[in-house]
């Protein structure tokens, strides 16, 4: 994850009643949010996949010519 929230600049849209009803916020801070939401979803989706370790991932790249 790469946005620190207390570093985010934002704006607030408020209502009449001085409600907070929306942000603005720079679109590279939003973009990068995006970004971590998605990490997180493909994190949580993949939690329950078997592991291996660092060596049999290499042993997989060379059999396949990747490494």
């Amino acid at each position: 994850m790469n946005v620190n929230l207390s570093n985010i600049r934002q704006e607030y849209v408020v209502d009449n009643a001085g409600h907070r009803t929306a942000v603005i916020l720079p679109v590279e801070d939003y973009e990068e949010l995006l970004a971590d939401i998605h990490d997180l979803a493909v994190i949580a989706e993949r939690r329950e996949e078997p592991t291996i370790t660092l060596e049999e991932l290499k042993d997989q790249l060379k059999n396949e010519g990747l490494l």
